[in-house]
């Protein structure tokens, strides 16, 4: 793998992820972005070998950066790296390309283990995930219940109250096992789906959504 997309826009999760990039990676050129329109234009621009591509960024979704990558570069291999573990997310990004679907808030050492099994020809899987799809194609022809328009996940919910209850994010990240990074994640996710942008209207909606008892 000689040249890589990193798309993710927390810089500190960035660095973290170019850092063990370059472990598994040595000697890799690495272009990085913060914004769906960047990344695709750096796909337009420069011929990759692997992306790793963050789903909800400040300007759209990363699947569109998987699509755009299949269609101009359908021998590079993109893999979502994300916090979401739900099927909502999950398969718009396999049916747009995606190689492989890894969930941040793994432990480092089977992230580094699933990104080397790209250069096997192996599509790197969070276990979760590979039961999920396993899952869904044993289903598949059964009637489906709707999702909610908007909810959050049961972790989304567990920072959330957390938030609301004045926690920093590294206490937060002891209290649920869970690195800084993976709680910056799931808190900018929580944010964007609720529509606020502090800690303030974060508990009110933490109150709303009757987290606390």
């Amino acid at each position: 793998m000689k040249n890589i997309l990193l798309l993710e826009d927390l810089p500190e999760i960035r660095a973290w992820l170019r850092k063990l990039v370059l472990q598994v990676f040595p000697g890799s050129q690495i272009s990085e972005s913060a914004r769906v329109h960047d990344a695709i234009s750096l796909v337009g621009a420069v011929k990759f070998d692997l992306a790793l591509v963050d789903l909800g960024l400040p300007d759209g979704s990363g699947v569109d950066v998987v699509h755009r990558l299949r269609e101009l570069q359908p021998d590079a291999q993109s893999v979502v790296v994300t916090i979401h573990d739900d099927d909502e997310h999950l398969f718009p990004a396999l049916q747009a390309g995606a190689f492989g679907y890894i969930l941040k808030e793994q432990p480092r050492e089977l992230i580094t283990e699933q990104l080397q099994r790209i250069s096997q020809g192996e599509p790197p899987l969070s276990p979760s995930i590979a039961r999920r799809v396993m899952a869904h194609f044993a289903a598949k022809g059964k009637p489906q219940a709707q999702l909610p328009s908007v909810s959050l996940t049961e972790r989304e919910s567990e920072v959330l109250l957390r938030v609301a209850k004045g926690y920093t994010l590294p206490e937060i990240g002891v209290q649920l096992g869970l690195s800084r990074h993976t709680i910056a994640d799931y808190v900018k996710q929580i944010y964007r789906k609720l529509n606020v942008s502090s800690r303030a209207e974060a508990a009110l909606e933490a109150q709303r959504l009757g987290l606390f008892r």
